[in-house]
């Protein structure tokens, strides 16, 4: 495999296992519009994790516009105070995190989560420090998909390096979306089938690799 001196990391699913508390947030924020969902089901409920919140609202339990802003607002009702940290680490994720900065390769959190979210989250943990830029979603929707989150990342390291170049950077993700959204800008994804998506639809939205563990997935990258 090529090396990649910049690595985008997803959140959810790739660096903490967030079921609990998103699905939880998601039966209220549903719940809110009169659509009833079992946050245990975890047929029922992964679809609702990885694409904007707006997109699963509209797409998946059939809300208007309207009705998902106001299904969004009640979810972060619910996550905010009690959600957000209702999650855990993905066992050797710190240490892998360490290993790539040491490497000297760049490490950039990309999440459809909102990014204050993402900076609390990774706070909790103590996973912030190996990260050169975390960025996320704006909570108005303006940075929303993957593609627009990849697009502002890619706007702040230009900002720091004129020389920057797609072709260093891949995506490390566990879902269509994340695959999906790095195709559209223009960089590699790998997989990680360990997270809320799977291999198959990995591999149809265009990952470039899958792999079924972090370990196997450090071995790759080099780190």
């Amino acid at each position: 495999m090529k090396h990649y001196p910049y690595i985008f990391w997803d959140l959810d699913g790739t660096i903490i296992n967030s079921y609990n508390g998103v699905a939880k947030s998601v039966q209220k924020g549903l719940g809110s519009q009169g659509v009833t969902v079992d946050w245990e089901n975890r047929d029922q409920m992964l679809k609702y994790i990885g694409p904007p919140l707006r997109v699963s609202f509209t797409g998946f339990a059939g809300l208007t516009p309207e009705q998902a802003e106001k299904a969004v607002a009640a979810y972060r009702d619910y996550y905010i105070p009690d959600g957000m940290f209702d999650c855990t680490p993905f066992p050797g994720i710190r240490e892998a995190l360490g290993r790539s900065r040491k490497a000297g390769r760049k490490n950039l959190l990309a999440s459809s989560k909102p990014e204050f979210m993402c900076h609390q989250i990774l706070d909790r943990f103590d996973l912030s420090a190996p990260f050169d830029e975390i960025v996320g979603a704006t909570p108005d929707g303006r940075i929303d998909t993957k593609l627009q989150v990849l697009e502002e990342v890619f706007r702040r390291l230009r900002e720091q390096n004129p020389d920057f170049r797609l072709s260093d950077c891949v995506l490390i993700g566990d879902t269509k979306y994340d695959a999906g959204g790095a195709a559209e800008a223009g960089i590699d994804c790998i997989g990680v089938s360990y997270g809320f998506g799977t291999e198959e639809e990995l591999r149809d939205a265009g990952a470039l690799a899958i792999f079924d563990t972090l370990p196997a997935l450090c071995s790759a990258l080099g780190i």
